[in-house]
């Protein structure tokens, strides 16, 4: 397995990416070996991108540019083997016939569409999530454990039951700090944090067995969308954690 870091709460708390470089040589000094997405506005940007993780000795897993159609094309041309899933359905229905149509594009390129399972979406509780992934079969599944964890969900059965559907993991984790809020409202009712910290029962040494005994073998990225002080320093303990967990 590889660990990275899906940057988003990094993003977040400095106001934007503004230095690529100095970013992979920060995480790169904790212990990981990439981030997620490469974000690109344009191809020379995407390939100037790159050549800065190679300068880096890091990596990433996927590539985001202007548009889904665009993503694909970039994420093959680089080498990548997957690209999120990105519809503008809001509607069950809608959401997986559109999910359907960008997994046949995405094949025609090699790579795969995955899933990211996500408080807020279509695809937030297990039943949703099971119901997703039986009516888009060829869908990866990018698997979000507290975003799952946090809708009552079961990331460790996730992973045994649908381990051929893993493209990549994310490691993070959720605290509820208002539980008499619903999920409808669940900016309000918790938040994400450091590993470890969290109360909806994560277990980080279990989630580590499940996928060495499915014997996954991709990426796992830590996150945390919300930092309440410098994301190197939470970072950090996360990947402590991960460690202490076996990782």
């Amino acid at each position: 397995m590889r660990f990275g870091v899906a940057d988003y709460g990094m993003n977040v708390w400095d106001g934007g990416a503004f230095d690529l470089e100095d970013r992979l040589n920060r995480l790169k000094a904790i212990g990981y070996e990439g981030i997620e997405r490469l974000e690109a506005v344009s191809a020379d940007d995407a390939v100037h991108q790159a050549a800065i993780y190679h300068k880096t000795g890091m990596a990433f897993g996927t590539v985001r540019g202007p548009n889904a159609s665009v993503s694909i094309q970039w994420a093959a041309a680089l080498g990548r083997a997957y690209v999120w899933t990105a519809v503008t359905g809001t509607d069950f229905d809608t959401f997986c016939r559109q999910v359907n149509i960008q997994v046949e594009a995405c094949r025609r390129w090699g790579i795969t569409a995955a899933l990211h399972n996500h408080l807020g979406t279509p695809v937030e509780s297990q039943d949703q999530l099971e119901e997703f992934l039986a009516r888009c079969p060829a869908c990866s599944l990018l698997l979000d454990t507290a975003h799952l964890a946090a809708a009552g969900g079961d990331p460790i059965a996730t992973i045994h039951n649908h381990a051929d559907r893993l493209v990549a993991v994310h490691l993070k984790d959720w605290i509820t700090l208002h539980p008499e809020i619903g999920l409808e409202n669940w900016t309000e009712r918790g938040r994400f944090i450091e590993l470890g910290a969290g109360n909806v029962g994560l277990d980080f040494k279990a989630i580590r067995q499940a996928l060495v005994k499915v014997g996954y073998d991709g990426w796992c990225y830590v996150e945390q969308d919300t930092h309440l002080q410098d994301p190197i320093k939470d970072l950090a303990k996360s990947r402590r954690v991960l460690r202490d967990a076996g990782f």
